[in-house]
């Protein structure tokens, strides 16, 4: 069964505005002590959609986690505007803690991560994009629990990540949240959410008698930098697939990236993710 609650995302996501462009948000209530990269890409894309307002929405995101967050401590999150424009803008988030169990000393605010995010007022354009992938619909694949994704999410050709088979390094799920309001932030950022959590076991598909089940046993795994670029209008309480594969890994990192497309077959964003692997003595 899923780690949290859908309702406890949704609490998370409900930023605090304590002056203009700072925020504090709590974190999911779960029995882990580090924060989850998904929750802090959502809260980011939401404050840095707060703080613009005017109409604009997130169109990319490039983020880094220089440090780990703890999920003893609340998020902070400032804003800085970079550039805003009649259609386009541009800013910084940076998120950051404060230690509540450590010494005075120690007690200083610590940055766990950095952002540029880019917003643009939606208008209308040319289109062009590739096919979706053919495989068939949602009901074809295989149910399955995703632990840190609270709704319902579904595996095609049943690949289960944590299986130690070896297989290629790519992996596709459908996915679809319980029924939400008419809010662009919030269903952009409930898929950054979401892209946060496979690419790793992807990337690990290849290797024999090995796979993301084998984490802080086997190895230590962290993502060090994610990207994401909102192409269309989405809707996550629609179906969406999530077709995502990990070209490499060098170096003790991984590195790979995702397309995600409605159902009757937009393409509506893209991602990509670096992350560090290093294996334990």
């Amino acid at each position: 069964m899923p780690a949290i609650s859908f309702d406890n995302l949704r609490a998370c996501l409900d930023l605090v505005e304590t002056e203009p462009g700072r925020y504090d948000a709590a974190n999911l209530d779960m029995d882990y002590r580090r924060v989850f990269g998904g929750q802090i890409l959502a809260q980011t894309l939401l404050a840095a959609t707060a703080a613009a307002g005017d109409g604009k929405e997130v169109k990319s995101l490039a983020q880094l986690f220089p440090r780990e967050g703890q999920s003893d401590s609340s998020m902070r999150y400032a804003v800085t505007k970079h550039q805003e424009g009649r259609t386009y803008a541009s800013s910084g988030v940076v998120a950051t803690q404060v230690d509540e169990t450590q010494s005075d000393e120690s007690r200083r605010e610590k940055t766990v991560s950095v952002a540029t995010v880019s917003l643009h007022t939606p208008e209308d354009g040319s289109l062009r994009q590739d096919d979706a992938p053919d495989i068939g619909k949602p009901e074809a694949a295989t149910a399955a629990d995703l632990g840190m994704i609270p709704w319902e999410t579904r595996a095609v050709d049943g690949v289960d990540l944590a299986a130690r088979d070896v297989g290629p390094a790519s992996y596709r799920f459908w996915m679809r949240t319980p029924s939400l309001p008419d809010s662009p932030p919030l269903h952009q950022a409930l898929l950054a959410y979401a892209t946060d959590l496979t690419i790793i076991g992807t990337a690990l598909r290849p290797a024999e008698g090995l796979s993301q089940a084998d984490s802080m046993v086997r190895f230590h795994s962290a993502v060090t930098s994610h990207s994401l670029w909102f192409h269309q209008a989405l809707r996550v309480d629609e179906w969406l697939l999530v077709d995502q594969c990990s070209p490499v890994v060098a170096g003790s990192r991984a590195y790979g990236r995702g397309d995600v497309w409605s159902l009757d077959g937009r393409l509506v964003a893209s991602f990509a993710q670096e992350s560090m692997i290093r294996m334990l003595a």
